[in-house]
């Protein structure tokens, strides 16, 4: 039987709002914007798709098109994040790489491309994944991104770790079950299996996987 994990990745495996926000603030002021994005703020978007962020800011922006605004500072960051990368949360590497050794490991997020490459590329952690979706490319919901990665790598068990509710959303519609990082940005309005730190998963993984919880 064939089992995976599959990893959202903001508030789950890295935090990389310091950089994000630099580079979002660096777009805004050469478009001389009187708006200036805060970590804080950022965090409350965290887990959008950038439809629904240009949505929550449009008014902030205004008269300028907001979801064109968004796209130009994701392109931004991009190249922010594949030079200075983000915070990645404490034994996140020791983890994947134990997880590694039983299960293929798998990221679906609603990024924008290259964000998860720029994740891979800067922190060295390409070797762990064995595949990745993202909204971006797909134009898709997160639970059929999910979803997509189960059949294309013929998953026949699988487990969701994600930091918001739409995280649950989206396991719940991919008809997965979903840990909670309680530790990322978002909240849970439902009681769930959560992690306190990432290196909990390896045990919490295994029983879940076999039927102990």
């Amino acid at each position: 039987m064939k089992t995976g994990i599959i990893f959202d990745l903001d508030g789950t495996l890295w935090n990389p709002t310091e950089q994000v926000v630099r580079s979002w603030n660096l777009v805004l002021r050469e478009h001389g914007i009187g708006y200036t994005m805060t970590e804080e703020i950022l965090e409350g978007l965290m887990g959008k798709t950038i439809e629904e962020i240009a949505e929550a800011i449009s008014a902030d922006v205004t008269p300028y098109n907001a979801i064109d605004l968004i796209k130009e500072c994701c392109r931004t960051e991009v190249f922010y994040l594949e030079k200075n990368g983000g915070r990645l949360y404490p034994g996140l590497e020791e983890t994947l790489a134990e997880l590694a050794k039983d299960y293929r490991l798998y990221i679906v997020s609603n990024c924008q491309e290259r964000y998860i490459e720029s994740f891979l590329s800067h922190h060295k952690m390409g070797k762990y994944f064995s595949d990745f979706e993202n909204h971006g490319r797909t134009n898709l919901p997160k639970g059929e991104n999910i979803r997509l990665i189960m059949k294309r790598n013929k998953l026949d068990r699988a487990v969701y770790v994600g930091d918001t509710q739409g995280d649950c959303n989206a396991a719940n519609s991919a008809g997965i079950p979903f840990i909670y990082a309680k530790y990322g940005f978002g909240n849970i309005n439902e009681e769930v299996i959560y992690i306190s730190s990432v290196r909990e998963l390896p045990v919490l993984v295994e029983n879940m996987l076999s039927n102990e919880i």
